[in-house]
């Protein structure tokens, strides 16, 4: 028998935290993108203020919204000039580094066999939607992060990685000169992207968007001061490495994410994720660390502000 439709959505609400915590990395935007089938059916899809409500309603009270693509640029750029985004949001935009390519005009097939499928944006250069990234990061000042940028060698061939490379360091750049903190996407890539970082001088606050390396990387990330963010990743029985690095990083370098609507944690594997469920994360971070949840959730907070400024 097929799973129900109450399988297929969201995850149920976690109880509300002890201490209200940041998803630092989510895509608000996206959400809808992935739920467009159930809308179809006739299913309601949350708007924002729905997410807003329900994430805080269990102790995410703060989020920071990632615009990656040009689309999702603009759209985050409004959305944080919207009054009731106020003590609630954040941004962070980029051009992804499988964006990048597009940019670029490469259109090779990477290790995942997938066809470049290039849109009408993609047109723009990649110089020009860098410099759209700019002009936003400068003029709206609840964009807090450039990110998310960085390297994914698992959608990327030669010529695709060499103009990753071209956009993470411009990425870097920027976030240096405007002073704001720099979300790294690192997707079967961590030598290239530590090799940049240490080539070029990685920003003051520079954070691995849903960390995905081991032990010994993480090690190497605490000892120049970069943070790690887990997301639901972490909680898969088979991602032992992952709570390894959650053990091995400080607690001031930790900081947790949900990437909706992607990775939610385990057992929902499957369903969209949502901002709200940051909650079930962090609850088995705390297991990991076998840390009081209040304590957890205290320095996740704390750190938050540390790398973002408040809300």
């Amino acid at each position: 028998m097929g799973r129900s439709k109450r399988e297929r959505g969201f995850p149920p609400d976690p109880e509300a935290l002890p201490v209200p915590v940041v998803d630092n990395h989510t895509h608000l935007d996206a959400i809808a993108d992935v739920l467009d089938e159930r809308a179809l059916q006739g299913a309601p899809v949350p708007t924002v203020a729905d997410h807003l409500e329900r994430a805080a309603a269990v102790g995410v009270d703060r989020l920071v919204q990632v615009g990656c693509e040009l689309p999702s640029v603009e759209w985050t750029d409004a959305l944080l000039r919207e009054p009731a985004s106020d003590g609630r949001l954040l941004g962070a935009v980029a051009i992804h580094p499988n964006e990048a390519v597009l940019h670029a005009g490469v259109r090779e097939v990477g290790p995942d066999g997938l066809e470049p499928s290039p849109q009408a944006h993609h047109a723009t250069s990649l110089d020009d939607a860098i410099a759209r990234v700019a002009d936003v990061a400068r003029d709206n000042p609840r964009v807090r992060a450039i990110g998310e940028t960085g390297m994914d060698l698992f959608r990327t061939g030669p010529q695709g990685e060499v103009a990753q490379r071209e956009s993470f360091r411009a990425h870097m750049a920027l976030a240096k000169e405007l002073g704001l903190a720099l979300q790294i996407h690192d997707r079967d890539a961590h030598e290239q992207v530590i090799e940049v970082l240490l080539a070029d001088g990685a920003p003051e606050r520079t954070v691995f968007h849903c960390y995905s390396g081991d032990e010994q990387m993480a090690a190497l990330a605490a000892e120049h001061g970069w943070y790690l963010s887990f997301a639901g990743p972490v909680t898969y029985p088979k991602n032992d490495h992952l709570r390894g690095a959650l053990r091995t990083v400080p607690l001031e370098l930790v900081l947790v994410e949900t990437d909706a609507p992607y990775l939610p944690p385990h057992p929902y594997r499957g369903r969209p994720n949502a901002p709200y469920v940051a909650g079930h994360t962090v609850r088995a971070m705390a297991e990991v660390l076998e840390l009081p949840l209040t304590d957890l959730c205290t320095a996740v907070s704390t750190t938050s502000e540390t790398v973002y400024g408040t809300w």
